[in-house]
C-alpha cells in the first residue's frame, strides 16, 4: 500500500482548527537562519560552514535553481505512488538521510533521535563512522528498520575489519564509502571558531568503544582520553588509498558498497570495474573542495557512465522536494539529503527530523502530481529546462 505522503498539509490544516500551527516552518530553507540564532556559533558552524569562501555549496544551489520543472497537464494523477528499490531493497520514497557526524553537537540524543525518526517514517538512516552514538546503540533504537553505513577508512587495517564486522553484526545492510575526505578541507567558519570536535572526544564513539582501536592504546580511553583523540586523529583518513584498495572491502563485506564523492564519468567507471554497486554523485555539502563542479551539474554525466550498473544515488545541495524532483529527472535512483535534518534534529530532536522528512516527500507528492506524475519512475531530463545565465 503506498503512503501518501501529500496528507501532510492537510494534518497540519486540520491541527490549525484547533490553533495549532507546525513548531518548525514547512520552508526548510528557513531552518538554518533559525539555527543560527538558538544554537551555538561552534556547532551550527559546523553544521552550515562549508570549504573555503563557500562556493561550492552556492553552486550546488544555482545549480539545481537553474534547472526548472516543465509541468504536464492532463495525466492522471489521483493514486501517487513514491515507492523505489535501491540497492535490491523496496523503500517508500527515494530518500535517505545521508551521514552526518557528531550529532551529539546538535542536540544530546544525537544520531539515536535522528535513526527514530527515519525509522518512524521509513526511510533508511545512514550513519556516520564519526557518530557521537557507537553503532550498536543507533541500531538498537532502530530496530529492524532500514540503516546503512558510513564508512570513513581508517587507516588501520584491523579497525576497519572491527567496523565492518561490527557495523554488519548490528544489521546494517549497505556500506557507503566516503572517498572525498582523505584530508578535512580549509573550513574557515570551524577555522575562525578553532572548533573541532573531534579533538574533545566527540564523533569518536565508533572507534573508542571498538576493541581493535583499544587494542592500539597504551591505557583505556577514560585513563587517557587525550592519548585516545590522538590515536583516533593519527588513524582517521588516509590520502594514501587507491582504486586497488577497493579490494579489501569487497573481501569483508558482502552487502552492496556504494562510493560516496563521485563526480567524474571516468570514476563511476572504474567504481564498476571495482565491483562496486552505487556512487553517491556528491561534493559533500560543499565541505570539501571550494571551487567544485555543482554536484547537479556533474549528475547527468556520471549517470551516463554508470549507465545500468551502477546504481546512482545524489546528494548536496537539496533543501527541498523540487531539489529532490530534479535530482531524480536527472537520473538519480535516490536522494540523501543531510543539513536540513541536522537543523531539524537541533531545534526539535526526533520530532524535528521527522518534521523534514514529512515537509520533503509531502513537497515532492505535490511536485510529482502537479508536474503530471504519479511517481519518481517516469521522470527524466525532457521534464527539465536549464535556464541560460
Amino acid at each position: 500500500m503506498a503512503k501518501h505522503w501529500a496528507d501532510f498539509q492537510y494534518e497540519i490544516y486540520l491541527n490549525g482548527m484547533t490553533g495549532a500551527v507546525p513548531r518548525l516552518p514547512t520552508d526548510l530553507t528557513r531552518l538554518e537562519e533559525m539555527a543560527e540564532q538558538r544554537l551555538g556559533p561552534g556547532p551550527v558552524g559546523y553544521v552550515a560552514g562549508s570549504a573555503g569562501n563557500g562556493s561550492t555549496a552556492r553552486a550546488n544551489r544555482a545549480a539545481l535553481d537553474r534547472r526548472r520543472i516543465v509541468p504536464r497537464m492532463l495525466r492522471d494523477v489521483h493514486e501517487r505512488d513514491l515507492s523505489v528499490e535501491v540497492l535490491g531493497r523496496p523503500l517508500p520514497a527515494p530518500l535517505a538521510l545521508a551521514p552526518v557526524g557528531v550529532l551529539s553537537i546538535m542536540h544530546p540524543e544525537a544520531e539515536t533521535a535522528a535513526a527514530r525518526a527515519a525509522a518512524a517514517q521509513g526511510v533508511p538512516f545512514i550513519l556516520s563512522s564519526a557518530s557521537s552514538t557507537p553503532m550498536e546503540q543507533v541500531a538498537e533504537a532502530m530496530g529492524d528498520a532500514e540503516r546503512w553505513f558510513q564508512l570513513y577508512w581508517a587507516k588501520d587495517r584491523e579497525v576497519t575489519r572491527s567496523f565492518l564486522d561490527r557495523a554488519k553484526a548490528a544489521g546494517f545492510s549497505a556500506l557507503f564509502v566516503t572517498l572525498d575526505t582523505p584530508l578535512l578541507a580549509w573550513r574557515p567558519r570551524d577555522l575562525d571558531q578553532a572548533y573541532l570536535p573531534f579533538l574533545h572526544g566527540v564523533g569518536t564513539a565508533n572507534y573508542f568503544s571498538d576493541p581493535a582501536f583499544r587494542a592500539g592504546l597504551a591505557k583505556p580511553v577514560h585513563e587517557d582520553p587525550n592519548a585516545a583523540v590522538m590515536h583516533f586523529v593519527g588513524m582517521f583518513a588516509d590520502p594514501a588509498k587507491t582504486w586497488p584498495d577497493l579490494e579489501f572491502l569487497r573481501e569483508n563485506w558482502d552487502g552492496p558498497i556504494v562510493l560516496k564523492g563521485v563526480l567524474h564519468p571516468d570514476d563511476a567507471r572504474r567504481a564498476v570495474n571495482a565491483g562496486m554497486d552505487g556512487v553517491v554523485v556528491s561534493n559533500h555539502g560543499g565541505r570539501q573542495v571550494a571551487g567544485s563542479v555543482a554536484a547537479a551539474d556533474a549528475l547527468p554525466r556520471v549517470v551516463e557512465a554508470a549507465g545500468d550498473r551502477l546504481t546512482v544515488l545524489f546528494d548536496s545541495g537539496v533543501r527541498s522536494g523540487d531539489d529532490i524532483y530534479k535530482a531524480l529527472a536527472l537520473g538519480a535512483r535516490a536522494v540523501l539529503v543531510g543539513r536540513p535534518y541536522a537543523y531539524g534534529l537541533g531545534l526539535d530532536g526526533q520530532a524535528g527530523v521527522e518534521h523534514v522528512i514529512r515537509c520533503l516527500l509531502a513537497e515532492l507528492d505535490l511536485t510529482l502530481a502537479l508536474s503530471g506524475h504519479s511517481g519518481p519512475t517516469t521522470l527524466g531530463p525532457d521534464d527539465l529546462a536549464e535556464e541560460t545565465v
